[in-house]
């Protein structure tokens, strides 16, 4: 990828991911949705932020909308709106239910099929626990949450990056804790974590931690998760952030991105 890419008339600026040749674009979609589900309604808005300049995408196997992003990749090198997918930084997930050795690189092969791509950019371990498989839903049943053998599955997840089926892998809503459990044995660190984060959920510590690691720390909902089971409107109705929007003649979102 460019060292940035083209956003309209603005640049966005990208940030290398250790063990990997990859660059990440800093502003992404993200394509969950409340409840989860895939839809062609999906599909034209990320082929409308692919025409705005968009190049980061964000899916899961739990948010169903891995195949409406793919859908979306191939119309858009159809139609010329993109000219190559190396022009795209694609990150998925690997879900509880499929957190277990033996079925991580499965689970990425049937979601690169659900894709129609060769490779991703960035897969991670969506949370740190395993839960029983052949189940996809969220919340988890408290019966079918499972300890998580960080050694086994990160080992396959380097399995993954070796394999090429992804060009990066990471974490997601990792603490310092449990990174340090991946690190203690991991022969390729991760390169990214993504945690909810905003300015009233700064992560400081946690920030520090990665900044020390050379772990890319990515924020996911940084307007406050609105319309979720547990997001409220506390971020966007900040009257701290009202005034710095006002005063820079910003929106609450633009301040927040």
């Amino acid at each position: 990828m460019d060292q940035g890419s083209e956003m309209g008339s603005i640049s966005i600026p990208d940030v290398p991911l250790k063990s990997s040749n990859r660059r990440m674009p800093v502003v992404g979609l993200g394509t969950a949705a409340s409840p989860f589900s895939g839809s062609e309604t999906t599909k034209l808005a990320i082929l409308e932020a692919m025409k705005l300049g968009y190049r980061h995408f964000d899916t899961a196997t739990l948010y169903q909308t891995e195949q409406p992003l793919g859908d979306a990749i191939a119309e858009a090198l159809s139609t010329g709106i993109i000219k190559s997918r190396d022009e795209l930084f694609i990150a998925s997930k690997l879900w509880c239910s499929d957190a277990h050795r033996e079925l991580v690189v499965p689970a990425l092969q049937k979601s690169l099929e659900n894709l129609q791509l060769e490779y991703i950019d960035l897969y991670v371990i969506h949370w740190p626990v395993s839960s029983k498989p052949g189940s996809y839903e969220f919340p988890i049943k408290k019966e079918d949450f499972l300890p998580m053998d960080f050694k086994s599955v990160w080992e396959a997840m380097e399995e993954c990056q070796n394999l090429g089926y992804t060009k990066a892998i990471g974490v997601s809503n990792f603490s310092c804790k449990k990174l340090g459990d991946i690190l203690a044995t991991a022969k390729i660190p991760p390169a990214a974590n993504q945690v909810e984060m905003n300015p009233l959920w700064q992560q400081n510590k946690l920030r520090e931690f990665c900044k020390a690691k050379d772990i890319q720390l990515a924020a996911y909902a940084p307007l406050g998760a609105r319309g979720t089971i547990w997001g409220s409107n506390r971020v966007m109705e900040c009257e701290v952030l009202k005034e710095i929007a006002e005063a820079k003649g910003k929106t609450v979102a633009q301040v927040l991105i």
